[in-house]
């Protein structure tokens, strides 16, 4: 059985949200899982924004990542070739690569090309396990990570709005997403 890339991201905004567009990526987590949800290995860095280098007060407060760790980050065009070289070992079993929701999708493909960056992500099959989720356990619409653990039997575990944790919460989903089994 292959492994799966669950990715999570963060990112500058302001209460209200701002569009894709204009946000930009403070930090990256990624957990790479067997078809389990067990842990392998995994990736966590902060990520210095061009464009509004300083965090707005919402942003640091939902985030909990400081002004220090993103002044102390080095931007995307360096921290993506990082990440790419930690997930070049695992190519011949990575099967796919997950998100909770298309946001870390479109936010990737969006810096991809502002910034003329290539991605091994980019020829793998990405799956939006918010809208999978939803569809195995047949509800009205999709849900938010903390409630679609709980209605997993599962809790929260880390710092919510934080990658890694983030990223981690939502493999715990993964084996629920495709088979439905109750956790």
């Amino acid at each position: 059985m292959g492994h799966w890339l669950v990715l999570d991201l963060e990112a500058t905004t302001e209460e209200g949200g701002w569009p894709v567009d204009e946000m930009e990526i403070i930090e990256i987590g990624a957990s790479l899982v067997d078809a389990t949800g067990r842990e392998i290995d995994h990736f966590q860095r902060f990520v210095r924004p061009l464009r509004r280098p300083l965090l707005t007060t919402f942003c640091r407060e939902l985030t909990h990542v400081t002004q220090n760790d993103i002044d102390a980050a080095r931007p995307l065009s360096q921290v993506w070739p990082a990440f790419e070289r930690w997930l070049e070992p695992h190519h011949p079993r990575l099967q796919g690569w997950a998100s909770w929701g298309d946001y870390d999708r479109q936010q990737l493909h969006l810096e991809w090309q502002r910034q003329q960056l290539g991605s091994h992500l980019s020829s793998l099959a990405h799956t939006d396990l918010k809208r999978h989720f939803a569809k195995v356990r047949q509800l009205k619409r999709p849900v938010g990570l903390h409630a679609a653990l709980a209605l997993a039997g599962m809790s929260f575990q880390g710092q919510q709005h934080r990658a890694l944790d983030d990223a981690r919460n939502t493999a715990r989903l993964l084996p629920l997403a495709f088979d439905g089994r109750t956790g």
